[in-house]
Formats: structure tokens, sequence, C-alpha cells
């Protein structure tokens, strides 16, 4: 059911051994949107929403391929910011305890398993607001990005704020994508996080980006925001200078201890509405069906996938969330005709790739020169 239009293949003049080429017809996007426009997309009835949404993805990608992603937390709570969702904040009192970062052993092993089990980007997030004095434990993640793209897969982590040469650390370590979520729209933002400023996440992805490290930048729905919320945040994102290789949207896991423990269940139609926006909007971005998924029914999820989603998270856990396991995710895409992703098929992160590895040839090219 998800084949129809055909797709134009686009090879890139650099093969890398971890990716096939990926599909688009046409990659010039808008980043000129107005949020009247966006708004208009998201008000129409829904099931012409998601016939056009699914139409704009068949264009630009293999409707038959959805990524599956892991994320591991590799350093749980005790966080100094004040994110209204989150039980990791050390200012509320809830069941996740905070704890040390993991050596990189048990890393490199959830890495293999995850790959055994058909993952093809790992992600590891910690819960800081920055990495200021933390050069130690920085160290050892730039490590832990090495070891795990050595295993052919995309790499992807979530640290709080940036500096610019932290994220060219990062590139050079071999780091695939950034996450770094705005959660929400500018105006409704302050009521959600007061410790950090929406410009300054807007300013991580910059650094981010600037790195050429892929951006993976989205939020979270349930918060108690508006459609006009919903929209301001595709609004947020689609301007940027170049649009984030992947768009996450969470549906918020209310957690006790929180301040949002009590918010109900964001609906599954404004979930799928959502989907099918962005994906209009940014019709190159991966979109990732990520936390709360496993609150959706198989039926649901297809819809979202219809939409435009084509990433999930698979595995044991979301860092202090739910998730739903390998087995149960393949065998869902097996019953709808869905295959994963291989590793750097998506073309924007591909050429990325490909320039860092022409880049990291060519200064060993040079420190390899003799010194007349």
């Amino acid at each position: 059911m998800f084949r129809s239009l055909p797709y134009r293949r686009v090879q890139l003049s650099r093969a890398l051994a971890t990716h096939t080429p990926s599909r688009t017809v046409n990659p010039v996007t808008r980043h000129d949107w107005k949020k009247v426009e966006i708004q208009e997309i998201y008000d129409t009835p829904l099931l012409d929403l998601v016939f056009r949404s699914a139409s704009v993805h068949r264009q630009h990608h293999d409707p038959s391929k959805i990524q599956l992603c892991t994320l591991m937390n590799i350093k749980t709570g005790g966080c100094t910011e004040d994110c209204s969702y989150c039980s990791q904040s050390s200012r509320y009192s809830t069941p996740t305890k905070a704890s040390k970062l993991v050596e990189i052993e048990p890393v490199l092993a959830a890495a293999r398993k995850a790959k055994e089990n058909g993952s093809t980007r790992f992600c590891m997030g910690a819960a800081w607001r920055d990495l200021a004095g933390r050069k130690r434990g920085f160290e050892r993640i730039l490590e832990m990005v090495r070891e795990v793209r050595g295993m052919g897969m995309e790499v992807c982590t979530t640290l709080g704020m940036l500096s610019p040469e932290q994220a060219r650390q990062l590139k050079e370590a071999g780091l695939t994508a950034y996450n770094h979520n705005l959660d929400t729209s500018r105006e409704f933002y302050p009521t959600v996080i007061t410790t950090r400023s929406f410009d300054e996440r807007l300013d991580t992805i910059a650094a981010v980006r600037d790195a050429g490290i892929s951006v993976c930048s989205g939020g979270i729905l349930g918060l108690g925001e508006t459609d006009s919320d919903r929209v301001g945040l595709i609004y947020e994102v689609s301007n940027m200078p170049e649009h984030p290789e992947s768009f996450p949207v969470n549906a918020l896991v209310p957690i006790a201890g929180t301040p949002l423990e009590k918010n109900d269940p964001v609906s599954v139609h404004i979930l799928i509405r959502t989907i099918a926006t962005a994906r209009i909007v940014m019709p190159t971005t991966i979109i990732r069906l990520a936390a709360g998924r496993n609150t959706l029914s198989e039926s649901e999820q297809a819809m979202c996938f219809m939409a435009g989603a084509n990433a999930v998270f698979t595995g044991e856990q979301m860092l202090t969330t739910p998730c739903s396991p390998w087995d149960e995710d393949k065998a869902m895409m097996g019953r709808w005709g869905l295959d994963g992703m291989r590793s750097f098929e998506q073309v924007s992160v591909a050429k990325k790739e490909a320039l860092r590895l022409e880049q990291s040839r060519d200064a060993a090219a040079s420190s390899a020169q003799p010194i007349l």
C-alpha cells in the first residue's frame, strides 16, 4: 500500500561503504514560510491533509523505508535545568535518580546490540545543561562517538548547549547529527522552561550547523500548547538556513513529580496533523516519531507513516520513557510492507559524511608530508 509514484535516484560522486543513494525529485525547499501559510496547511481537513502530505512524501522519499534509531541515556538525572516535562531535572522529586557518565564499553555493547537488531542510528543523551567543566567527560564521549561511527552506524548525541569549538570536536570525531529540540513555539516556550532561553537553543543549533553536523530539532506535543504553538514550532525550524535533517515529534509522557504530570495525553489526530504539516513544509527532512509512540495502536502508527513520518526510536528504552522493542517494531513493519533504512541513506546526511571523510583524508595526507 505504500508504493505508488516512482522516485528518482541521486548518486553521490563519492560513495560511502555504509550508505546507499537517497531519492529526491526536487531538492529545492522553501525557507521563507509565513505562519499564516503554515496555519492554513495545518487547518486543512485531516484526510485531505494526509493525502497531500503522503504525496509530498513520495516525491522526496522511498515510502517503504523507515529508519530505526536507538537512544541510550549515558548520563542520567541531576540536570540543573527546569524543563517542566523532564524527570531528569534536579529541581523535581521524580523516580529518576542521578548517575555518573557511563563508561565506554557498556555504550559500545549497547550500540552493537542495536546494530544487530536493525538500528542504523545510535543516539546518546546526557542530562546536562552544557559541557562547561566536563573536559574528561567530553573526551570520553568523543571516544564513544569515534567507536560507534567505526561500526558503520550513524551517531547522534544530545548533550545540552554546545560552543562552536565543542561542535567542531564532535564533527571531527565522526558525529553524524546533534539533537537539540526547540520543544515548542517561541511564544509558549517561557512557560515550559526558564533556565535556558529560546535564542540560546538557536545558538547551539547554529554552532552545530556551522560545524557541518546534521541538525536534529523538533518538539513535544501535549505541553499545554495550542494549535498556533505547534504551527509556531514548525515555522521556527522551517525558516532556519537549512531545514533540520530530522524533526522529532514527541508526545508528552507525563511523569510523576514533574509540573506537567497531570497533563492529558495529546490526541492522535493532533500528532498526525503535526507530522503531515511538517512533511509538507519540510519535504526532505526525516520526521521521527519519537516519545509516546508506544501508546499508539498499530493502525495509528500506520497513519503517522502515511502522513510522512519515516523514522522511529526502537529498543529497550528512550532515555526515561518506554520504547517499543525491536521485535515488535520489525513485525509491525513486516505487516505494513516497510523496510529499515541503511546508514547514511538520507542524501543530506550522506553528503556531510562524505565531506567529513574527504577532509579527514586531506588532513592525514597533509600531516604525512615531509618537512623540507
